[in-house]
């Protein structure tokens, strides 16, 4: 019989340190990968539509090779490549696994420079995001409190 793995956490939030550790996760069936959500930006209007396509097969194929953690990562960012939306990111992608029929295998993580108000964190998790890294939010949080912007540490400001 098949089992059934759960990883619990305590809060959808994900510091840059939680990430890092889920992404070195090699426990069981749990195994992560990263699957970027970039676009070329210099390119034409097709070039978003073919990179949606293109991370929906991704995901499939990660799902072929045993891989139970999805990173959905806008890190990258350049002069040539653009963040595809997380939103829409994370959407292609869990509509393309329902109409598989393997959603239920993976957890879908966000791992973007985008998200920095609580309704970006409520769509996300709405929207099928196990969890949300918003790392630029945290990068800019311990930029503040380097500079003694905020009385206490980064924990605080979370």
């Amino acid at each position: 019989p098949e089992h059934c793995h759960t990883l619990k956490l305590e809060h959808p939030i994900l510091t840059n340190h939680d990430l890092e550790k889920l992404r070195s996760v090699r426990w069981g069936e749990f195994l992560a990968t990263t699957l970027p959500t970039l676009f070329d930006a210099t390119g034409t209007e097709r070039d978003l539509e073919e990179a949606l396509d293109r991370l929906c097969r991704r995901a499939s194929q990660s799902i072929e090779k045993g891989y139970r953690l999805l990173i959905l990562s806008d890190r990258g960012v350049d002069h040539n490549s653009a963040p595809i939306p997380s939103l829409l990111a994370l959407t292609a992608v869990h509509n393309h696994l329902v109409r598989e029929g393997t959603r239920s295998q993976v957890a879908l993580i966000v791992e973007s420079g985008e998200p920095r108000e609580v309704m970006h964190f409520c769509l996300l998790i709405g929207y099928g995001a196990s969890a949300v890294n918003p790392y630029l939010a945290i990068e800019t949080l311990e930029d503040m409190v380097g500079k003694g912007l905020l009385p206490k540490d980064v924990d605080f400001a979370k």
